[in-house]
């Protein structure tokens, strides 16, 4: 009976893929590089980009914005590695980018002495490949050795090749991992752990792997030893190793579905399972305490730890059975973690309180948790840019929406400076920010950001741009964008950020009040803000616009569908907007977490209800809007955007496409690319909007 069950299953998955192949005709679009498919991309790129180039201030906001891409005066965000700081930096004359280090002493000097380590513009050249920097991983604690991540185009998928930063040159015959979305970690310098595609079947449905290995220096990449092997249905299977003083953890970890996982550490050449709650997060290890932060209530041995808590355990005794958590940190209504970072001798713990960072210094002394708020600027963002495992050096920025961002060190003896600064790439005296609550349709109020000129006149007529993402509770905390500011507020614009359900803004159970069969309180939250603006007499729906990427996409293409009332300007970015088919593609299926199963009657029944692409009524007076996306696009595929805006010009819906072939999950590869796109989007904006 069960294999019965199985078999019928299969078979009504087959049907239904088949029915929704044959009922959308526009599936010829998501052969991504198909010559049918780019002649239409180009055809629509000219269209628009004829169109949005012959607006008189197309040039001096593409300017504006390449002078700050290349401006010298931008912050070298540092990554501390021994006694070296490394950095990545482009610039007019170095388009794909220079990988870079020099000494930390050298570092804090006014002026900085660089060392080449890798020119990517180089590399290009010689090998006649459009290669991007994607990220290095170190052997530890000799960072003399590391696998340099190099992409195509910008795309998630990785090429990663062994380098030696004494001779700075690839390692001859040293370890090289072919091109696929891969994690790679060094054991020690002759043994890597990995996942990436080992060939037929080591692949999720999402497009990740699913099996780790060991893989011994000398050694075939087929030949290395298999570890575990997830399942065919789970995201992906992930390998990383957390380095402390004391010791290395080499972690296998699981992605069963989005937010849920199992997490194994290697002992003694086997894995042991982690006993944490499914959707617990492993936010490493400090002194040999388990650090782990809680999605969800957890009810251990009598005791009720909270939601969005952070606990600790020694490791040692926890994989003894000990289950006496400490509890270092534990959030109220209006507050959650931002993040956690480890020094030699304390961690720190980026606070969030409605909306705005502080940031706390906890030691572990005699078995028990200290708690000392770090003397960091007020009424901002905090981001940590780098800390030190091996001392107590760390630097952090602070940024919010008029104060350019500031880079801080704070040296081992804990003294705080200021190291680097933008500078003003904007007027910002001229504005000033308030923050105001909207009431949703079911009664709670949602947080909102709004920048404005200070003689700005509530009579409805100002441009108004509103930004949202509210998914995969990731947060929109205040920061500074030269971009905003030199292309948007200095031209008469207000800019407003809307802190909706399904983001990370007041910890999980924020993220977790719109998942699913609930996506549709984001979009309320969404509309609530729009019509508040509107109330307030900043906007009206002639002039107000709203923007949103990845996941911020379908929320403005979910907007635009269910309000078009609302709205006259839409930046439609890298979005997903057919959720019919979404699992389907690329990494799509690793997201069914976040959205639902669409292949599941009762799941589809609620994701149809907003599904941008299925609720097209040619009826409607829409919005005329604005798709971007990039063909090199590896995570969201460009087909979404494709699909929608062919789907609209057919129905008689005018609407702008603009796709770069280079960019990845982003705007382009080069600070020209970077700019174009961006101009574009700005230009288009102040065409329809004033």
């Amino acid at each position: 009976m069960k294999l019965l069950i199985i078999l019928t299953g299969i078979l009504m998955t087959i049907l239904t893929v088949g029915a929704q192949n044959s009922d959308d005709p526009y599936l010829w679009l998501e052969d991504v590089e198909g010559d049918s498919a780019m002649s239409w991309v180009l055809a629509q790129n000219k269209i628009t980009v004829d169109a949005i180039q012959a607006h008189p201030d197309f040039e001096k906001i593409k300017k504006n914005i390449l002078d700050v891409l290349n401006s010298t005066e931008r912050i070298a965000y540092p990554t501390i590695h021994g006694k070296y700081v490394t950095n990545f930096w482009q610039d007019d004359k170095n388009e794909r980018g220079l990988w870079r280090r020099t000494t930390l002493e050298n570092y804090l000097q006014d002026s900085v002495q660089w060392e080449t380590l890798l020119d990517l513009d180089a590399l290009s050249e010689q090998e006649g490949e459009k290669w991007a920097y994607s990220g290095v991983s170190y052997l530890y604690p000799d960072t003399s050795l590391c696998m340099i991540e190099l992409s195509r185009g910008g795309s998630d998928a990785v090429e990663m090749r062994e380098f030696d930063l004494r001779t700075k040159e690839f390692v001859k015959d040293g370890f090289y991992v072919p091109e696929a979305k891969s994690s790679v970690d060094w054991i020690d310098k002759d043994h890597l752990i990995l996942s990436t595609n080992f060939g037929e079947g080591s692949l999720t449905t999402s497009g990740y792997p699913r099996i780790a290995k060991i893989w011994e220096r000398g050694t075939a990449l087929d030949e290395a030893k298999t570890l575990y092997e997830g399942r065919d249905s789970d995201v992906a299977v992930w390998v990383y190793v957390v380095n402390t003083p004391e010791r290395e953890y080499a972690i296998v970890h699981r992605s069963i579905t989005f937010y849920t996982y199992e997490m194994f550490v290697l002992m003694d050449n086997k894995l042991v399972k982690l006993d944490l709650q499914e959707d617990a997060q492993l936010d490493g290890f400090f002194k040999n305490q388990m650090l782990v932060e809680l999605k969800s209530d957890w009810l251990v041995e009598d005791n009720t730890y909270k939601q969005g808590a952070l606990l600790s355990v020694d490791f040692d005794k926890f994989i003894n059975g000990d289950r006496n958590f400490q509890v270092i940190y534990e959030p109220d209504e209006r507050s959650s973690l931002g993040s956690v970072s480890n020094t030699k001798d304390f961690i720190l713990l980026n606070k969030v309180t409605n909306v705005r960072s502080e940031l706390i210094k906890s030691k572990f002394i005699d078995g028990q948790w200290t708690m000392e708020k770090v003397k960091a600027p007020d009424f901002g963002s905090i981001g940590i840019a780098t800390a030190d495992d091996f001392s107590n050096q760390y630097f952090f920025t602070f940024t919010n929406y008029l104060e350019p961002s500031s880079l801080y060190y704070v040296s081992d003896d804990q003294q705080i400076k200021k190291v680097k600064s933008l500078p003003h790439f904007f007027g910002s005296s001229k504005f000033q920010v308030e923050q105001y609550e909207a009431k949703s349709k079911d009664g709670t109020m949602i947080p909102y950001f709004i920048v404005f000129a200070k003689d700005m006149k509530l009579d409805g007529s100002n441009p108004t741009l509103l930004y949202g993402y509210g998914g995969f509770e990731i947060s929109m905390r205040p920061r500074y964008s030269a971009t905003i500011g030199n292309s948007w507020l200095e031209l008469g614009g207000v800019y407003v950020v809307a802190n909706i359900r399904g983001g990370g803004e007041f910890g999980p159970k924020w993220h977790q009040a719109a998942l699913k069969e609930n996506r549709q309180l984001s979009y309320d939250d969404f509309h609530a803000v729009a019509e508040d603006l509107i109330s307030r007499k900043i906007t009206s729906p002639e002039h107000l616009g709203i923007e949103g990427g990845s996941n911020g996409g379908l929320l403005v293409g979910v907007a635009f569908t269910q309000r078009p009332d609302l709205y006259n300007a839409v930046v439609c970015a890298a979005p997903l907007l057919d959720m019919r088919r979404f699992n389907k593609i690329l990494a799509g299926a690793s997201w069914m977490g976040e959205y639902g199963n669409p292949d599941v009657p009762e799941e589809w029944a609620y994701i149809s209800k907003y599904s941008p692409y299925h609720n097209l009524d040619k009826s409607k007076k829409y919005p005329k809007v604005l798709f971007t996306t990039t063909t090199r696009d590896d995570r969201v595929h460009p087909g979404h955007a494709r699909k929608m805006s062919a789907r609209m010009t057919d129905m008689g819906i005018d609407n702008f496409y603009f796709e770069n072939t280079e960019g990845g999950h982003g705007a382009g590869v080069t600070n020209e690319q970077r700019a174009f796109m961006t101009a574009v989007e700005f230009t288009y904006l102040h065409k329809m909007l004033k």
